[in-house]
């Protein structure tokens, strides 16, 4: 009898047979999804954690300017959005278990470098601006991670599984806010890690361990990247060179959802990372450390929970409503921040926002709800001679290519928020420019969404094309 242990690469991969899902690819096709699930959490914490940790560092005696401080903010999502680009093409070329946990220990370089750095005033700012590049490590395992789910889940369920991986990873943004401010008050490794730092908040001294908000995630990243190793497989037939999935940058669909997910997705980033610096910014005797995380939670909350929704309804309708409720969300910020001739309210501001954050979820999820139907949509007008077979294939594999990459390109919002409200604060001293700005860009997004795949003669709706949803 072999001892010899199981290949994690699978050459035997049929999910649309409907008796191999049920024997046995359904356990695999869990099995990965769940440990893929705290690897994408732990990639998304120590991408934002930046934006945790910038709002003590004057407490702390560093130097820096709000500008600068708002460029720090803004720096992991530009370098986590570029690398997202080249993630999104990595599974299919690597492996999904390979790549996840090498992907998953690369975060160690700056959980590792920021908890150094945050005990030396006397470091320089270009320091500063290299570690906030490097939390953008985390920021590009979204791609891969989301582009190695979609190959192991039929058309029935794919959908359900894209909300789980992504909702759950996006509640590593919450996770992280939450646990930062508790980590940062206890001497949680003792004296292994550095003397504690005092600080005068709110007129009370006391002493915190902010290189523990990096620290933290040290233990989790190295068990989550073993599970991964040990756990995870590769796909045979997920292979596909770079060059073939470069057809996605001739369609004309990636492009147009790019442009969807930048608004959603990009939205959801942006506003976590400048959120704690905005609110401390405005609202100085506000303790936004201990409200921040309730933003992305629910952020997060409502695109994993809200799926159900946008295959009921259509994906393209829920992203419809979801524009028109940013769009709302961004006035009552607006009035939160006094624009309309009333005192600022920090309520208002509060509760603006985290309407914003519902909503990003809500079209996080309806956005990515639609690329599976409009790839396999546009298949017969792409492969006209082609049989069903060809088709299906190449609608999975582009499929899983556009997720990626929209989610590079929907990741700059990360980038983008927060230097505008840096900028708008620096040329007014509020942030009012910017928010126009926002609620501009979603006006287009409906106007977008409405001309391409809402409206009756639309891809999506004309009865010669027959919609099938992921789920």
């Amino acid at each position: 009898m072999s001892t010899s242990k199981p290949s994690p690469v699978i050459t035997d991969w049929r999910p649309e047979d409907a008796d191999f899902w049920r024997e046995s690819g359904k356990r695999v096709a869990t099995r990965n999804l769940w440990i893929s699930v705290p690897n994408l959490l732990l990639a998304f914490s120590v991408w934002m954690v930046w934006s945790m940790v910038i709002a003590k560092l004057k407490l702390v005696g560093f130097k820096f300017t709000t500008e600068q401080l708002f460029w720090l903010a803004a720096l992991p999502a530009l370098s986590g959005a570029t690398l997202r680009v080249f993630y999104s093409f990595m599974v299919p070329i690597f492996g999904g278990r390979r790549w996840t946990a090498l992907a998953t220990l690369s975060l160690l370089i700056p959980a590792i470098g920021i908890g150094i750095v945050v005990q030396h005033p006397e470091t320089p700012y270009s320091v500063f601006v290299l570690l906030a590049l490097a939390c953008g490590l985390g920021g590009g395992n979204f791609a891969s991670s989301m582009a190695n789910i979609s190959f192991f889940f039929p058309k029935s369920e794919k959908g359900a599984a894209l909300g789980l991986n992504a909702g759950f990873g996006n509640l590593g943004v919450s996770v992280m806010q939450f646990l930062v401010p508790v980590v940062i008050g206890l001497a949680l490794f003792g004296p292994l890690v550095g003397a504690p730092q005092t600080i005068v908040e709110h007129g009370v001294a006391k002493q915190i361990w902010l290189q523990n908000a990096a620290y933290v995630w040290v233990p989790f990243i190295l068990a989550a990247a073993v599970a991964a190793w040990f756990g995870m497989n590769d796909l045979a037939s997920a292979k596909a060179s770079f060059s073939a999935q470069a057809v996605i940058f001739t369609r004309k669909h990636n492009w147009i959802m790019c442009w969807l997910y930048l608004g959603t997705f990009g939205s959801f980033l942006g506003f976590s990372a400048a959120f704690p610096l905005l609110t401390k910014t405005l609202f100085p005797d506000i303790n936004v450390l201990q409200l921040a995380f309730l933003g992305p939670l629910i952020g997060a909350a409502s695109r994993a929970l809200t799926g159900g929704i946008s295959d009921r309804f259509g994906g393209e309708r829920v992203t419809h409503w979801a524009f028109l409720a940013l769009a709302v969300g961004v006035l009552g910020v607006l009035a939160g921040v006094g624009a309309y001739g009333a005192a600022p309210s920090f309520p208002i501001f509060f509760a603006s926002f985290l309407w914003l954050f519902f909503w990003t979820g809500v079209g996080n999820a309806s956005t990515f709800q639609m690329i599976p139907a409009i790839v396999r949509a546009d298949m017969p007008r792409l492969m006209p001679q082609a049989p069903m077979e060809a088709r299906q294939r190449a609608a999975e594999m582009e499929s899983a290519a556009i997720v990626g990459f929209t989610s590079a390109i929907g990741a700059f919002g990360g980038f983008f928020i927060p230097k505008a409200f840096g900028d708008s604060l620096k040329a007014s001293g509020d942030p009012q420019f910017a928010l126009y700005l926002f609620l501009g860009f979603y006006i287009s997004c409906v106007v977008v969404n409405w001309a391409f795949y809402g409206r009756k003669a639309s891809m999506l709706h004309t009865p010669a094309l027959i919609k099938v949803t992921p789920q």
